[in-house]
């Protein structure tokens, strides 16, 4: 074997001068551990991203194995905590001396949680996708943790609409001074007592929240029960009929368009002193039309996210 192998990434040029924004991997597989406040550290499958600047417009390129195995030491002996995640981009950087001033990590994995259903109790496991960004630059350290949340939402036009239609067939069964109690009762439980339904659709609420610089947790079961608990209609796991029951009467009683989803979840959020910014995009896949219905709003802080 010879003594000393080639370092083309070392003993080139570029072949075009230039510096790059981000030089690195992306979907690198590894098992990693996330520390959230109150809850044993868990583990997860995840999907990471690793990258540093390339500042040297001479060098031929960076060392991206240094980026691996300091992820990989992460896997090992580390977790998914502010604290490490500066330790690891600092890593980055250090690794890359003359090369590199800035780092960045992205973690992409399914966050699963134990729900109760709404009156049986019964329990079954809902996944959340979650991303998780660390940023280092001369700006400091900058955290982004995002989530998605499914629900349900009915449209109030067609609620509306439905209870039209119920009071028209009412009024046609119902059309003199003879009827009583039973008897209506027992047509409000037949089909044609109730010929229409408002339509309804299982929707997504896309979160990205940045974190104050002294936040040192990663408040991801906050973040999902905050928003479940603002739009009151997740869905559910495992159910029986009551909880059925339960579900239609909360869509029933929380009719909402796109709109007042995502005002409701701004609202959430601007009452967390921990979140110094945020992005929301609201998807409700239409029953009714083969297109979506989508509302996107943000913080609204000078140089924050943008509503694009």
């Amino acid at each position: 074997m010879p003594t000393s192998m080639p370092d083309i990434a070392n003993q080139d040029s570029a072949q075009t001068m230039g510096t790059l924004d981000w030089v690195g991997m992306s979907n690198i597989e590894m098992p990693l551990l996330v520390t959230v406040p109150g809850q044993p550290d868990r583990q997860v499958s995840a999907k990471v991203d690793a990258f540093v600047s390339l500042d040297d417009s001479q060098a031929k390129g960076i060392h991206m194995s240094r980026l691996y195995l300091a992820v990989d030491e992460l896997s090992a002996s580390g977790s998914l905590q502010p604290a490490q995640l500066h330790t690891l981009l600092k890593t980055f950087i250090s690794s890359h001396a003359d090369l590199s001033s800035q780092a960045m990590v992205r973690f992409h994995f399914d966050y699963h949680l134990r729900r109760k259903s709404l009156i049986s109790k019964k329990q079954g496991w809902k996944a959340y996708p979650v991303t998780l960004q660390a940023i280092l630059s001369d700006q400091g350290l900058d955290i982004e943790l995002g989530v998605a949340v499914p629900y349900s939402s009915t449209c109030p036009c067609s609620a509306a609409l439905a209870r039209q239609l119920i009071q028209d067939a009412f009024n046609q069964r119902f059309d003199d001074d003879s009827m009583d109690k039973e008897s209506v009762l027992a047509w409000l439980g037949t089909t044609e007592g109730v010929p229409a339904t408002p339509h309804s659709q299982r929707s997504i609420a896309d979160i990205k929240v940045k974190l104050q610089a002294e936040h040192n947790d990663l408040p991801i079961e906050e973040l999902i029960d905050a928003i479940e608990n603002t739009l009151k209609t997740p869905v559910q796991a495992a159910v029986k009929r009551e909880d059925e029951q339960e579900f239609a009467r909360l869509n029933g009683q929380n009719l909402m368009f796109c709109e007042d989803a995502a005002r409701r979840v701004k609202h959430t959020l601007n009452q967390n002193a921990h979140i110094r910014d945020f992005w929301i995009r609201i998807n409700h896949y239409e029953s009714l039309h083969a297109h979506d219905a989508v509302s996107i709003t943000t913080k609204g802080i000078p140089n924050g996210y943008s509503p694009r």
